[in-house]
């Protein structure tokens, strides 16, 4: 029995322990310097993409025990899904600041954690197009040369602007664009929607943006807004996930102004969600866990009550970062499809 109690706990404790223990040790001692940066990828050929719609990936796939299926082959909109830091640990080669899109083993690692417990949450609604790209490390948060952080940054958003147009231009052909993102991809979304949508003739295609893991203010675009209801379309939603009665030590540094949207009722007010509103999330062997979480706004962030699973008891996690899709996978599925269909109900 207490086997079975703690295998409950794996996904949340375990399956990311070498992400979490490399974020808080590994520095980066040398600048960032171009002559030391990988090739691009040619988003002509399937390898650079994590998920297509037209090749086998872990986007294609739904929890065990939720009796849902892949809906990729008849979904009238697109999604274009921006996968958070995986490059997290010591780099093995002379590519210190940014990840090499044909490195094998860190491609295996994002497809059998983000893709396969974030993205497939849009495979009922959309076709999943996910770049994979030159991702800065992770202490590209930390370090405190801003220039660093920023050439690394700018480095993978290059990619990511290249693997969206080249989406444009060959497979869109005028579908609905759901933009989804994490952690980091969210700080590359933004820039994507401000560049492409934001004001632009796009925009009247954006079904909805979905900004999660990164504190995200209600004035980032001058057009898209935050939304305040499960229904309504062409604007984003956001949030961050915390302990409740925990504020990071970074909080002031965004996260008290940010936009934070309850996923289990989409809506930007304090009014408590209980677990039974939470149609389920993904846990241990991308297994479907009913009401997961609870869920309320405080301030800017998102704060939950321990995860009803198995083992509950023992979990003191305070910063739920890696979580914040799966804890609420089920809803976010069901928010795209009601999202989608007001969408193409207005047009």
């Amino acid at each position: 029995m207490q086997k079975t109690i703690f295998l409950s706990l794996f996904y949340f404790l375990l399956i990311f322990s070498e992400k979490i223990v490399a974020q808080n040790s590994v520095v980066l001692k040398s600048n960032f310097n171009p002559q030391f940066t990988p090739t691009a990828p040619d988003y002509m050929q399937n390898s650079a993409w994590a998920a297509l719609p037209t090749m086998e990936d872990k986007a294609d796939k739904t929890p065990l025990k939720s009796n849902l299926t892949d809906n990729q082959k008849d979904a009238k909109a697109d999604v274009f899904f921006l996968h958070p830091t995986t490059f997290t640990y010591e780099p093995k080669n002379q590519y210190q600041w940014n990840a090499d899109v044909n490195d094998a083993e860190l491609n295996e690692k994002t497809d059998n954690s983000t893709i396969l417990n974030q993205a497939s949450a849009f495979n009922g609604s959309g076709k999943i197009y996910a770049p994979r790209y030159r991702q800065a490390h992770y202490y590209s948060f930390l370090t405190p040369n801003a220039d660093d952080k920023k050439q690394a940054l700018d480095l993978a958003y290059s990619d990511i602007k290249a693997a969206f147009e080249y989406y444009l231009k060959n497979w869109n052909q005028g579908r609905p664009i759901i933009i989804a993102s994490h952690s980091q991809g969210t700080v590359h979304a933004k820039r994507l929607l401000k560049e492409f949508f934001d004001g632009k003739p796009l925009q009247k295609q954006l079904v909805q943006a979905y900004l999660i893991g990164i504190a995200t203010q209600p004035d980032t675009f001058e057009n898209i807004k935050p939304s305040q209801s499960a229904d309504e379309f062409g604007g984003f939603v956001s949030w961050n996930t915390y302990a409740r009665n925990y504020l990071p030590d970074y909080y002031e540094e965004g996260l008290s102004t940010a936009v934070s949207t309850n996923p289990l009722t989409w809506k930007l007010d304090e009014e408590f969600a209980p677990k039974e509103l939470n149609k389920g999330g993904v846990g241990y062997k991308f297994t479907f866990v009913k009401e997961a979480a609870d869920a309320q706004n405080h301030k800017g962030v998102l704060w939950i009550n321990k995860p009803y699973i198995r083992g509950r008891a023992f979990i003191n996690i305070k910063v739920w970062h890696i979580a914040d899709i799966n804890l609420f996978w089920m809803n976010i599925r069901e928010n795209v499809a009601l999202r989608l269909e007001a969408y193409l109900n207005k047009q």
